[in-house]
């Protein structure tokens, strides 16, 4: 996986970026991130689980594993789930939590609908409030959660470092960040078999299940342009975490990603 291990979330004086494979005006990423997502929102759950075979549901669930948000939430327990549009994450963390709030803030309007959707019929509206947020600058003040998530969102932030610094901004002291990604492949044999998988079976199931072919595309070009775990690592302590750490999953293709405001 030379390709994934080299590649970062460009950001430079020039104001570029990338969006995939293509290098693009850093001002026009979330535009474009946005249409990616408008498109596909109503069968973005049916293609995580044909795309992963499922191995998405078990890579959320040993997320909030790691969290570990406390069973009866007797005194609050605050959880905003970033770019978490359709409620997987928040579900899970309201199922296993009693008494505790998770706000799910996302920027494409059309993820929040089908996250409000399955909120109602889960009965979870009371305990599950979703917002419109831009990851990169927040509406909340600080220091207001005990735990900032995201999973399979920051690669498609134009300016990761922004989005890192506001999670860091809103949590209280002692609070936590975890963040769930695809990352690089640490297997030997396997890594050929995830690209063959990625750019040929991926796409292909995108314009069967959606129309939408080069939307699929893009995801999987930016998995390969994301940072990989030690350099992600890195950009987090950067940002100001302490006690960093990621564990990898299914070999490397996805990975966790702690760290704690001091």
């Amino acid at each position: 996986m030379a390709e994934r291990a080299a590649g970062g979330s460009r950001q430079d004086s020039e104001g570029r970026t990338w969006f995939g494979f293509r290098e693009v005006d850093l001002g026009e990423k979330q535009g474009m991130v946005d249409r990616v997502f408008a498109q596909v929102a109503r069968r973005y759950d049916l293609m995580n689980d044909l795309m992963s075979g499922g191995l998405h549901r078990l890579w959320k669930d040993a997320m909030v594993a790691w969290l570990g948000p406390p069973r009866r939430a007797t005194r609050g327990y605050a959880v905003l789930d970033v770019a978490g549009g359709t409620g997987d994450i928040a579900f899970r963390i309201a199922d296993r939590s009693a008494g505790s709030a998770v706000v799910v803030a996302d920027i494409n309007a059309e993820m929040l609908k089908v996250g409000r959707a399955r909120a109602a019929e889960r009965g979870l509206a009371d305990r599950v409030r979703f917002v419109d947020a831009n990851a990169e600058q927040l509406a909340f003040a600080d220091g207001r959660f005990d735990a900032v998530t995201i999973a399979f969102g920051i690669r498609n932030v134009p300016r990761i470092e922004r989005a890192l610094a506001e999670a860091l901004r809103v949590l209280k002291p002692g609070g936590r960040f975890l963040c769930l990604e695809f990352s690089a492949v640490d297997v030997a044999g396997l890594d050929r078999l995830y690209d063959l998988y990625s750019f040929n079976v991926i796409p292909a199931i995108g314009e069967w299940v959606t129309g939408d072919r080069e939307a699929y595309a893009y995801l999987v070009e930016s998995i390969r342009r994301f940072p990989n775990q030690a350099r992600f690592a890195a950009m987090i302590a950067d940002a100001g975490f302490a006690r960093v750490e990621h564990r990898n999953l299914s070999g490397g293709i996805a990975a966790i990603h702690s760290g704690w405001k001091l």
